[in-house]
């Protein structure tokens, strides 16, 4: 049987450096907080118990983290990395398992790399997570000797010879629980900061005569965010991984330095992506789908040969059948469209469900929105709407109806019938020589 799992996510930072009224952990990397992505990955590895670590001053992220239905344990005062896992030991009463401590502004560990990690806890009393930067600057140093590791020195604390080490501590680190909280009840605070660093456990675990050992990862993995400049390094390296992820797949990318992913978009292979354009959270694009430069996509299913944009906009609730066209200066809102359904262009479709083979004229509007409540507009299978059409929720449009252009259609409309809702035409003979003669006298007298 496997051994079971836990994590303990730090995220009682002030988050000064951001320089934010939101707290650091909860600003968005590809669509979701870091916070998200941490939480994720430690789900992605079977984590029985997610406890997350936070301040009396981050409400925010306490109620964050209690949506994503992590555990919570205050740390107040904080006294350092230590103190912050310990904060978490009354979380994990009773728990008999492996732990892992993460950092929730370094939302990239992958989770291929926290499950050798946790592995690693089969052959070794505790496991440090490694990187070799290409500047490692003020990074703390791994020590190993003979594939185990034997110390870890703080950059400020290290002699020349150690720093010139390349092999440095990401601050991720595994034991069992057992072994974690017994070596954190004996970390002492006897430094410049009076702090209890978590990295004393791997000396004070040696000593109990267990192994240490360090897992290495890539260093784009152990990214840290704590400013405005980190947030946006992290949000270039996403993107970058998933431009180049999406290329290999199969996608085509017109210009992939202007397209911009979120952490779950997916697209088929063959579809092609056209330059300038942002997908939200919630996306899903079919093969042999073109997306025109200039949209944004949230919350949208686009079916396989469907045409979007140039300039569309399709929000949460869309779902675009195949060979579906939603034109230049279109907007969507929970709206399905169906089979060969066309709106072309300058067309708000809103709270509507659209047969198969209709054709939405231009300027067409679904007024879904009384004030108070949305309402629904359905249009049958093979519906023409005429130009600058308003469509007054709640209706429907039947099947084969036609609609003549510039109406307000405030009734439903019977299949393959014609409905024409716009005052009579009335023609003054005349009217506009004389209104022109009567306009430039009077322009004339005021020079």
């Amino acid at each position: 049987m496997a051994t079971p799992r836990a994590a303990v996510i730090l995220a009682a930072g002030k988050s000064t450096r951001m320089k934010s009224s939101r707290s650091k952990v909860l600003h968005h990397v590809g669509g979701r907080s870091m916070l998200s992505w941490v939480a994720d990955t430690a789900r992605a590895v079977g984590a029985d118990k997610i406890v997350c670590v936070v301040g009396e001053g981050n409400a925010d992220v306490r109620k964050a983290a209690e949506d994503l239905g992590l555990d919570i344990a205050l740390q107040e005062p904080q006294l350092g990395t230590g103190h912050a896992v310990l904060c978490a030991k009354e979380a994990l009463a009773g728990f008999e398992g492996n732990m892992a401590v993460l950092y929730a502004d370094t939302p990239f560990v992958r989770p291929e790399t926290l499950e050798r990690v946790f592995d690693s806890l089969e052959r070794t009393g505790v496991t440090v997570l490694g990187f070799e930067p290409e500047e490692p600057g003020f990074y703390g140093r791994l020590i190993t000797k003979d594939g185990e590791l034997t110390a870890i020195v703080e950059a400020r604390d290290a002699t020349n010879e150690i720093l010139d080490i390349g092999l440095c501590n990401s601050g991720v680190m595994a034991a069992s629980t057992k072994d974690m909280f017994s070596a954190l009840d004996r970390v002492g605070n006897d430094n410049v900061k009076h702090e209890y660093y978590l990295t004393d456990i791997v000396e004070i675990l040696r000593n109990d005569g267990l192994a240490a050992r360090v897992i290495t990862a890539d260093e784009g993995e152990v990214l840290g965010v704590n400013s405005r400049v980190d947030l946006a390094t992290a949000e270039l390296a996403f993107q970058m991984g998933m431009r180049q992820a999406m290329l290999i797949k199969g996608v085509t990318l017109r210009d992939p330095e202007t397209t911009y992913f979120s952490y779950d978009t997916e697209i088929e292979p063959d579809a092609e992506i056209g330059a300038n354009v942002v997908f939200g959270p919630g996306v899903s694009i079919a093969k042999d789908a073109v997306i025109h430069p200039f949209c944004h996509l949230e919350g949208a299913k686009i079916g396989e040969g469907a045409q979007i944009g140039p300039f569309a906009r399709l929000r949460p609730g869309t779902e675009m059948a195949a060979n579906t066209k939603a034109g230049n200066f279109v907007e969507t809102k929970k709206a399905k469209i169906g089979k060969g359904s066309k709106i072309n262009h300058l067309s708000y479709i809103g709270d509507a469900e659209v047969g198969e083979g209709a054709n939405i004229g231009a300027g067409t509007i679904t007024c879904n929105y009384d004030g108070y409540f949305k309402h629904k507009t359905v249009i049958g299978d093979g519906a023409f709407v005429g130009t600058n059409s308003s469509l007054v929720a709640p209706v429907k449009i039947g099947k084969g109806a036609y609609l003549g252009s510039g109406g307000v259609i405030t009734k439903d409309v019977p299949a393959d019938a014609l409905a024409v809702a716009r005052s009579e035409q009335v023609n003054k003979e005349g009217w506009a020589k004389r209104y022109n003669a009567a306009q430039q006298k009077r322009k004339n007298k005021s020079k």
